[in-house]
């Protein structure tokens, strides 16, 4: 079934001067203005289509695929602001709504926000910046520890980042663990960290799993070996250093040293690591 908000295909089932009527199931038959049809097409055909209320609030189709889709998350531009709210460039010719009370903060023209998009009582697609009304911040336990997963960076606090993961939950990276620069709006890869005793969820930005840590060790062999046999990073090294080289936590750098030191290929001394 066709649904407002989100991409359809939809078959053609008529043209009249104005556009074509595509068959929506149970919403009837939809307009495709004009100015929307593509140059060849046939009845019957089905179009890749995006559905949304015009400013006449009239449900229309069009080609131009919008930057997000209802029931997900994105981050958006504000283009201006009114007594209803605020308005989003969200790559349709209709600017989306943020009305006052779904503001998390009052919102700044020229600002971007994370934003999650919903249909609303008079059946408009709006957004909220509020997203825990719409994700889960806790019963994250149908995750599992080191599963990748992908990341939406909504918004710093005292302890981190908040993340939308995999556009359903949010989980927090904390400060502890943010080795690289990261921006509100970051769309990233990510790692379940830990799934806490209240169902919460800590994130990392890189793999702690044993694959991950046998393949840094690998890298960190080469390394050694290319720098004649020695390396001047230990276990005591900054975090900021080890990340510099190698683009990884300090605790996977200690795991991967440590593993080729148990394999004798290393030793590891005041200033640094040596071929054994």
């Amino acid at each position: 079934m066709a649904k407002v908000g989100t991409v359809n295909k939809l078959q053609i089932v008529k043209q009249v001067d104005f556009g074509l009527y595509l068959d929506g199931g149970d919403l009837g038959e939809i307009l495709m203005p004009s100015r929307y049809v593509p140059d060849a097409f046939k009845i019957g055909d089905e179009l890749e289509v995006f559905l949304y209320l015009d400013s006449e609030d009239r449900l229309v189709a069009t080609s131009e695929i919008p930057y997000c889709e209802v029931g997900k998350c994105a981050h958006l531009k504000v283009t201006s602001t009114s007594s209803f709210g605020a308005f989003l460039n969200w790559g349709l010719p209709k600017d989306l709504l943020v009305p006052f009370k779904e503001q998390l903060i009052p919102m700044v023209v020229g600002n971007s926000y994370v934003v999650f998009l919903y249909i609303d009582v008079t059946g408009r697609i709006a957004a909220s910046s509020k997203l825990s009304k719409f994700m889960k911040e806790e019963d994250g336990y149908n995750f599992l520890k080191n599963q990748e997963v992908s990341l939406l960076i909504a918004r710093r606090n005292d302890y981190g980042y908040k993340a939308v993961v995999n556009n359903e939950h949010m989980g927090l990276i904390h400060n502890i663990d943010i080795l690289q620069p990261i921006e509100v709006g970051d769309r990233m890869n990510g790692y379940i960290k830990n799934i806490r005793e209240d169902g919460k969820i800590d994130l990392i930005l890189q793999s702690q799993g044993g694959e991950a840590i046998y393949s840094l060790s690998e890298d960190i062999l080469k390394w050694v070996r290319a720098k004649g046999g020695t390396l001047d990073l230990t276990d005591k090294s900054s975090p900021e250093l080890i990340y510099e080289a190698f683009k990884v936590s300090k605790s996977n750098y200690k795991k991967a040293i440590g593993k080729l030191y148990k394999k004798r290929l290393i030793t590891i001394e005041k200033d640094g690591i040596r071929l054994a």
